[in-house]
């Protein structure tokens, strides 16, 4: 479940940026053989019905209040500091649409908002409302203002709707034409230079794209306990690439990242990452273990499977904190797939790249590198501080922000 601002998380000039990219670099990566062998327009349709955007829609008869939690809050009065209780109700709907627009704020706004929880699995959104007695009449009140906060500017944001199905239809297009351009003329030219290419052979261009996939669960024959979902290995290479890949972009988009604090840029790739898996949700300042942490996925059923934090860079000691943080506070026995995203705004970004790869073996809980690294991005296995047996795969990804 998803906590956030409604219509008020990103705008609808960066949500457009972000997704058209995310079309953009899906298609980029469609295997050659695949592409050209298979159907264009069903290959056309699939990546159309994954991106295109449908109105959303509040079934407020569908309205649901749970019981609620009594908590005890201090306030001031003429005698002085006093106790009462407040009732806590959540309020839950069903709804219908892409859960992505809920953080969308339209380019035509009420200048309004609520903090809700969305769960995109079981198509609910849900806000609470509190009240410190029993009265009827004010609790009724009080959910008809939150709902009005809450949901007010769905209107507005369906609007936009059409208009970003239109540019997401055209940049598939686009997209698909200038790859079958592409690859043609690599045949053509190929032909033309008696070069021979064994269809029997894997491509050798790029590999096969990544689809939305189910998480897989661990088998386990004894049927009275229930298996555990983990993250694949494939997986958590997908969620890094998806990461990086993003990350670099906007490296080249100064409007994505000038002026913008760590939660805003951290929400560039969360937006990316809760759309891409079934089964699973992302969230940001989510509870982990003693504290937030920035990154969070997790499947349906709660368990977590990637945890990553974000941080501007301030030079190696801050660096080595930062691993501790994530590693003492943040990650428990179960948490095995981690990162660390910096944010880089140093001119000399090859000193920093040198400096997190001289500097991270020197953290205590470092027990060697794991493969081989991409320009800004490492790879590494930890050990858990409180079992030292326990691997834990961290990757250091730095992006060069210097606006």
């Amino acid at each position: 479940m998803a906590t956030i601002h409604s219509f008020s998380e990103v705008s609808i000039y960066d949500f457009r940026n972000i997704l058209l990219q995310q079309i953009k670099s899906e298609i980029s990566t469609i295997n050659k053989n695949s592409f050209l062998e298979m159907d264009e327009e069903v290959l056309k349709e699939e990546i159309t019905e994954k991106y295109l955007l449908e109105e959303l829609e509040i079934n407020k008869e569908s309205e649901e209040i749970d019981t609620p939690s009594i908590r005890k809050e201090f306030f001031e009065n003429i005698h002085g500091r006093s106790q009462r209780d407040v009732y806590c109700f959540l309020v839950n709907y069903t709804y219908l649409g892409s859960s992505v627009l809920f953080k969308v704020s339209p380019s035509s706004r009420t200048m309004t908002s609520h903090v809700i929880m969305t769960n995109e699995y079981l198509k609910t959104v849900s806000f609470e409302v509190k009240t410190y007695d029993t009265n009827v009449k004010e609790f009724k009140s009080l959910k008809e203002t939150a709902y009005n906060q809450a949901f007010t500017n769905i209107t507005n944001i369906n609007k936009e709707v059409n208009g970003l199905n239109i540019i997401i239809k055209a940049t598939i297009n686009r997209e698909f034409n200038q790859l079958k351009n592409k690859y043609i003329d690599e045949n053509a030219f190929f032909e033309a230079i008696n070069v021979r290419v064994d269809k029997n052979t894997q491509s050798i261009f790029t590999p096969t794209i990544i689809n939305k996939k189910i998480i897989p669960q661990l088998k386990n024959t004894h049927s009275r306990f229930k298996s555990e979902p983990t993250m694949s290995e494939e997986m958590y290479n997908d969620v890094l690439t998806v990461i990086y890949d993003s990350g670099k972009s906007m490296e080249r988009k100064p409007s994505l990242y000038s002026g913008k604090d760590e939660e805003a840029l951290r929400d560039q790739f969360l937006f990316i990452l809760e759309t891409r898996y079934d089964n699973t949700t992302a969230t940001g300042e989510t509870f982990n273990r003693k504290g937030k942490t920035d990154i969070v996925l997790k499947y349906n059923d709660g368990t977590n499977l990637f945890v990553a934090e974000c941080k501007f860079w301030q030079g190696e000691s801050e660096m080595l904190n930062a691993i501790s943080q994530l590693f003492d506070r943040y990650l428990t026995w179960r948490d095995s797939k981690t990162a660390l995203i910096f944010f880089v705004k140093n001119k000399d970004f090859t000193k920093t790249l040198q400096t997190i790869e001289q500097g991270v073996p020197k953290h205590e809980y470092y027990i060697k590198k794991n493969g081989v690294s991409k320009d800004s991005s490492l790879s590494y296995i930890f050990c858990l501080p409180q079992d030292k047996d326990k691997q834990i795969f961290l990757e250091v990804i730095a992006f060069h922000y210097d606006l």
